[in-house]
């Protein structure tokens, strides 16, 4: 049985999810008004915020549910942190992040 792709290959990959750290303004927690929730996110300034487990060795973001190169979601896409709501498929960080895990490029 031949594997079946996702039109989004987000869903296939999460290589930006567990290769890239994701800080934010600590405005964006819920807490502060914002929607991503106070339990994912760790200090780093008294401004900014970082999703838990993306300053891991290896990173790896709290909220990534799944495989990596299999399946994969984010727990929080709806509420998910402005870098993550900015950061765009075939970019260069996400083919570095791509390459880091071995994946092929995006055309």
């Amino acid at each position: 049985m031949e594997k079946q792709l996702n039109q989004n290959p987000c869903l296939d990959c999460g290589a930006c999810c567990a290769a890239l750290r994701v800080d934010f303004s600590v405005h964006e927690r819920s807490s502060n008004g914002g929607s991503v929730p106070d339990g994912l996110t760790v200090d780093v300034t008294d401004s900014v915020c970082r999703m838990r487990g993306t300053d891991h060795g290896p990173p790896r973001c709290a909220a990534l549910v799944g495989t990596l190169g299999i399946r994969v979601e984010c727990a929080i896409y709806e509420w998910r942190p402005s870098p993550c709501r900015e950061f765009a498929v075939g970019s260069d960080a996400c083919q570095w992040a791509r390459r880091r895990h071995g994946y092929p490029v995006l055309d």
